[in-house]
C-alpha cells in the first residue's frame, strides 16, 4: 500500500494557519479515500471549509468515501446549489447507501436537489430489502444490442461510459432481458465487424433482486468477477453490483459475526460514533443472559460441598479445569463457525467434523493430562510443598481429557446446529460455549472425584 505524500499533522497545520492555496495544492495530490479519512479527523468547524477547497469533481468523490455523520454535517452547511453539485457526482449506489443513513429531514432535502427521473430510480432502489441484493446495486451499467457491430460498440461505450460506474462489463440485453456479457477484452480482440451476439458470453452469473446479500458477496468469491448483473424474477435485468460494494459487504458481515461471537449485538456504526447509551444496550441483555446462566456453576459446587470439604485441594483446580474446557469448546466453535460462513461445512459434514475433533480432543487432553499430572508433583508438591495426593493428582488429570473432550464435541457441532435450525452459527461461539462447558466441567470434576476418591 502506497503511503500518502503528506502527513496528516503537516495539512493539519495548514488548516490551522489558514493557508488555503497550499492545502489545496497538497491536498489534490492525494487519494480520495485518503482526503476523506483526513477530513473526519478534523473539527467540526474546519470540515466544511476544506471541503469546500476542493476541486468539483474531486470533492464529490471524496464525499462518497466520508462517514454518514461527516456527510450529514456537509449537507447541512451546503447551499441548494453545492448541494446538487456534490449529488451530481456521486454514483447512484452510493447515494442511496448515503439516505440510508441519513434522518429523514435531510432526505427530503436530498430528494428535493435531484430531478424527477434521478428520484424515480433512488425510491426504486430504496424499495428493496436492506439486505438484498438490490439494495446494493446501481443502475448505471453499458447495455448492449446483440445485433451492434463491435466498432458500434465501442462508439456507444464512448458515448454513455462516462456516466456509468463500470464500464469493463457490458450487458447484451434485448428488451431488458439479459442474454449474456461481453467484456472490454473481448471487443478489443474482435474485429470492427463482428457482432456482439457473436462474441458475448452466453451463460452469464446473474444474481436475483432479493437475494441475500451475503450470497452476493460469496457469488463474488467463488467466481472472481468484477460486477454481477442483477435481474427479476422474469431474468429482465435491473442493475448490477459491483466488487466495491461486495467487499462493503464482506466487512460487516465479517464485523457482525465477530461480535456475535464476542456476545453483542451488531451495531450498524463504528466503535468510536456510537454512544454509551447504545454500547451499553448492545451488551447488557448478554451479559444477564450470561450471568443467570452461571448461576448454575455456583449451584453444582454446592451439591459436592461434601466433597471439597474432605478434599479442600481439589478447590484450587476449578479454575484452571473451567478455563480449558471453555478454550477448547471456544477453539472448536470459532473453527467451525469459520467455515460455515465460507462454506467450507455443510450440514451433512456433521459427523465428519465430530469425529475429526473427537480425535484431536483425545489428543490434547492427553498432553494436557500427563503436563499437568508432572506439573503437580514437581511444581505444586515439591516447590510449593502443597499435599496434593496421588489420587487427587490423577482425579485433576483424568478431568482434564473428560472436559477437553466434551468441550470440543459441543463446540463443533452446537454451531452446525443452529444454522440447521435457522439460527446465526455465531451466536453459538465462546461465552454461551463457555458457560455450558463451565457447568459440564465441574459435573464430571465431582463425579470423577466421587469415583476415585470415595466421596
Amino acid at each position: 500500500m502506497e503511503e500518502t505524500i503528506y502527513s496528516f499533522d503537516e495539512l493539519k497545520e495548514l488548516v490551522e494557519s489558514r493557508k488555503a492555496v497550499e492545502l489545496r495544492k497538497k491536498i489534490v495530490e492525494l487519494n480520495p479515500a485518503d482526503v476523506a479519512l483526513f477530513i473526519e479527523e478534523l473539527e467540526e468547524k474546519d470540515i466544511p471549509l476544506v471541503y469546500r477547497i476542493l476541486p468539483k469533481d474531486f470533492a464529490g468523490e471524496v464525499f462518497s468515501y466520508m462517514g454518514s455523520d461527516e456527510q450529514q454535517l456537509l449537507i447541512k452547511s451546503f447551499s441548494d446549489v453545492e448541494l446538487k453539485a456534490v449529488l451530481d457526482e456521486l454514483w447512484l449506489d452510493d447515494m442511496v447507501d448515503m439516505i440510508e443513513e441519513m434522518p429523514a429531514n435531510v432526505v427530503s432535502r436530498i430528494l428535493q436537489s435531484t430531478n424527477p427521473s434521478l428520484r424515480k430510480q433512488i425510491n426504486e432502489l430504496l424499495k428493496y430489502p436492506e439486505d438484498s441484493a438490490g439494495s446494493i446495486m446501481t443502475v448505471e451499467y453499458v447495455s448492449l444490442d446483440k445485433k451492434l457491430t463491435v466498432a458500434q460498440a465501442f462508439a456507444k461505450i464512448r458515448r454513455e461510459g462516462i456516466d456509468k460506474e463500470t464500464v469493463y462489463t457490458c450487458y447484451v440485453t434485448e428488451r431488458r432481458k439479459l442474454l449474456g456479457t461481453v467484456s472490454i477484452k473481448d471487443l478489443l480482440l474482435a474485429g470492427d465487424d463482428d457482432l456482439v451476439g457473436d462474441i458475448m458470453e452466453r451463460n452469464a452469473i446473474c444474481i436475483d433482486a432479493y437475494e441475500d446479500k451475503e450470497e452476493v458477496a460469496k457469488a463474488f468469491s467463488k467466481y472472481d468477477c468484477l460486477a454481477l448483473p442483477v435481474v427479476d424474477t422474469d431474468g429482465r435485468i435491473v442493475g448490477i453490483v459491483t466488487v466495491d460494494d461486495a467487499i462493503d459487504v464482506i466487512e460487516s458481515e465479517a464485523t457482525e459475526d465477530i461480535e456475535k461471537i464476542a456476545a453483542i449485538t451488531p451495531s450498524d456504526k463504528p466503535y468510536l460514533k456510537t454512544n454509551v447509551f447504545r454500547l451499553w444496550l448492545k451488551r447488557i441483555p448478554w451479559l444477564l443472559l450470561l450471568m443467570v446462566s452461571a448461576t448454575i456453576t455456583g449451584s453444582i459446587i454446592t451439591s459436592f460441598e461434601s466433597a471439597l470439604s474432605t478434599f479442600p485441594a481439589l478447590i484450587a483446580f476449578i479454575p484452571m479445569l473451567m478455563g480449558t474446557g471453555g478454550n477448547a469448546g471456544s477453539q472448536a466453535s470459532v473453527t467451525v463457525i469459520r467455515g460455515l460462513a465460507l462454506e467450507e461445512i455443510k450440514m451433512r459434514d456433521i459427523f465428519r467434523v465430530i469425529w475429526k475433533e473427537i480425535r484431536v480432543s483425545v489428543m490434547c487432553g492427553v498432553v494436557l493430562a500427563a503436563l499437568n499430572f508432572v506439573k503437580i508433583n514437581l511444581v505444586d508438591n515439591m516447590l510449593f510443598g502443597n499435599n496434593v495426593s496421588f489420587m487427587e493428582n490423577l482425579t485433576v488429570s483424568l478431568t482434564l481429557i473428560v472436559v477437553v473432550f466434551c468441550s470440543k464435541v459441543i463446540g463443533c457441532s452446537l454451531p452446525i446446529l443452529a444454522k440447521r435450525i435457522g439460527l446465526d452459527p455465531a451466536v453459538m461461539a465462546s461465552p454461551f460455549i463457555t458457560t455450558i462447558v463451565d457447568a459440564l466441567s465441574l459435573i464430571v470434576y465431582f463425579l470423577i472425584a466421587s469415583h476415585l476418591l470415595g466421596v
